[in-house]
């Protein structure tokens, strides 16, 4: 097809704005998918993603759509995921695109992630057009929705779309306006291949599926390929576009979106933001841009049944083929014996990962408390990093030990702006600058170490503010702080799985906290069990759970004292004796009791 028939667009929404519905009703309204074999949130596929309402992983889809003038167009629809988590894949696709669709829903108006994907968007030097989502529900403000998008992008009222996803009120004006307003891709068809690999996922007949954005030249079936950053050659297995399903054809074209069948047997040889070219005919550089995805939260999985460890490996090694930035090691723990450490985007991916272990895979892990990645400068100038809190150095040889801290923004409505100030500066963090972007809307950026921000954060967020507050964050920079390890001894044995890096200052409040969390948690043995929190060699905080004990006095009736207390003596010496070879097991809410421990 001509070039200037070709519209490559993606659609940035905040979280449950309409963005997956949206897509859906595109691909009704086009003829791309039967009234048949329509389901909702087609191009959202996981079970998890229809559960969550939050596009995980990207997709794509061409379009065929004639337009008034006579002329049939191709529209690539380059769908990006919703979470904060996965920005730099949203970066990779946007940069994929020439247009890019901002649904704001009419009830909710702009939102944190909003404002964050649109600059994302306006970096990319996208043409954006405005859409109004849900204005069919009762709470919709559509026309004050449509100021705050006149005064953020200077948009004309009259530009700015209304429309209802879900009933399809006015769908056919966004295909207009996606025709009208986005450019045609630009691109030179005579000079050497270079395509841009904006996702990817595993197949296992087909190995690794590179989804492509074709700049310059064109790709053939018979073509060999090159990989500019992994260096890696092949020859594909197949090419073809998606229509949504996957569709062979002969050739992708300059400014075509289509996919190349690697062969590849891992994602991590064929990474998103890597450019392909041909072996015979390379380019001279690269499309900009690419970056390795780095992992920025930490956490141990281990099988709750120890017999498990081997399924655990063989599920976690199925992920990685999908999903490159799954970084995972093995690792031992004296209290939870053998697992993994894994490394993790952000916490929702976490939490992603964590779930599909248990439902794809069928397994019951127990998950430590995250932590984030530490630099360490040791007294021999040597900087080391670590992402466990048991691989903490003696402090002896440490100089400083520094942080990684993250820039955030918060927009949130005008009533909650004592609350956000007041949780922020309690998780250490520095307010920065404020902006109104509406009269009744304040955007609040601060920088918080990531420490603080992983835990709970977001959930005290939203129920300070009652739902309404959005948050966004980037990485900013290693801090030095006055760090610490707080670790916590169960019966006088240090337990490696509870032990965490913390702000000295914060080091009693948090070690009581969990000390008397832990007193409650850790069943009564026959023996006294003493809890401790220590910082190196001093215990800061200890709590006692008391031993069980049978009455040993009950057929002592009557007779002198010294009766009494001789059996007292003998009870107290076999408790000693069972303390010495006594072992005390740890339930497994005990650790999830790190991950609760809430400011109050």
């Amino acid at each position: 097809m001509k070039m200037e028939l070709v519209r490559n667009f993606s659609i940035i929404a905040h979280i449950d704005h309409g963005k997956s519905t949206l897509a859906d009703r595109l691909l009704q309204v086009t003829g791309t998918i039967s009234e048949r074999e329509m389901t909702e949130q087609v191009l959202d596929s996981m079970e998890l993603e229809r559960e969550k309402g939050v596009t995980i992983k990207a997709s794509a889809v061409r379009m065929s759509y004639l337009h008034s003038d006579g002329r049939t167009y191709e529209l690539n629809l380059i769908d990006t995921p919703g979470h904060v988590d996965f920005g730099y894949e949203v970066s990779r696709a946007m940069y994929a695109c020439e247009g890019a669709l901002l649904v704001v829903d009419a009830s909710q108006g702009v939102e944190a992630q909003t404002l964050a994907n649109l600059y994302m968007a306006l970096e990319a030097d996208l043409e954006i057009i405005p859409v109004i989502n849900k204005i069919d529900l009762p709470s919709a403000r559509p026309d004050e929705v449509a100021a705050e998008i006149r005064d953020l992008l200077g948009t004309p009222l009259d530009q700015i779309l209304r429309i209802s996803a879900k009933s399809g009120e006015n769908i056919d004006r966004v295909l207009t306006a996606v025709v009208e307003r986005v450019p045609p891709p630009k691109g030179d068809p005579d000079a050497p291949l270079r395509a841009l690999i904006f996702d990817s996922h595993y197949d296992a007949y087909k190995g690794v599926v590179a989804y492509v954005r074709v700049f310059d030249g064109g790709i053939a079936a018979s073509d060999q390929l090159q990989l500019m950053a992994s260096e890696a050659r092949l020859q594909p297995v197949e090419i073809g576009i998606f229509s949504p399903e996957m569709k062979p054809t002969n050739r992708l074209s300059t400014g075509e979106v289509g996919y190349v069948a690697t062969g590849l047997k891992s994602v991590g040889d064929c990474r998103v933001g890597d450019t392909f070219t041909l072996v015979a005919n390379p380019a001279q550089e690269p499309l900009p841009g690419y970056r390795h995805p780095k992992p920025m939260v930490f956490a141990g999985l281990y099988p709750v049944d120890g017999e498990d460890y081997e399924d655990l490996r063989d599920a976690l090694a199925k992920l990685q083929l999908n999903d490159a930035s799954l970084v995972y090691e093995p690792e031992t723990s004296q209290a939870l014996n053998f697992g993994f450490r894994c490394g993790f985007l952000g916490l929702f991916h976490m939490e992603i990962i964590q779930e599909r272990l248990e439902r794809e895979y069928d397994l019951d892990i127990i998950t430590t408390a995250p932590s984030v990645e530490y630099e360490i400068l040791m007294r021999n100038g040597e900087v080391i990093r670590i992402d466990s809190p048991a691989e903490l150095p003696d402090p002896a040889e440490i100089e400083e030990v520094r942080e990684p801290w993250m820039k955030i923004q918060i927009f949130t409505p005008t009533d909650y702006y004592g609350v956000v100030m007041d949780l922020v500066t309690k998780r250490r963090g520095i307010f920065i600058d404020q902006d109104y972007p509406t009269p009744n809307r304040v955007q609040l950026n601060f920088e918080i170490p990531l420490s603080e921000l992983i835990v709970d954060f977001f959930d005290a967020l939203k129920s300070r503010t009652r739902g309404y507050a959005s948050l966004d964050y980037q990485f900013a920079e290693y801090r030095p702080d006055d760090l610490v390890r707080l670790d916590i001894l169960v019966n006088k044995e240090p337990v490696d799985a509870l032990a965490a890096i913390v702000h000295r200052d914060d080091a009693y409040r948090k070690g009581q906290a969990l000390v008397s969390k832990l007193k409650e948690l850790i069943p009564r043995q026959l023996f006294a069990v003493p809890i401790q929190a220590s910082v190196g060699s001093r215990v800061i905080s200890r709590a006692n759970v008391k031993a069980l004990r049978k009455d040993v006095l009950a057929k002592c009736y009557g007779g002198d004292v010294t009766r009494k207390r001789k059996l007292l003596e003998k009870q107290k010496k076999g408790k000693k004796r069972m303390k010495a070879v006594g072992n005390v097991e740890i339930p497994q809410e005990a650790f999830l009791a790190v991950l609760r421990l809430r400011d109050e």
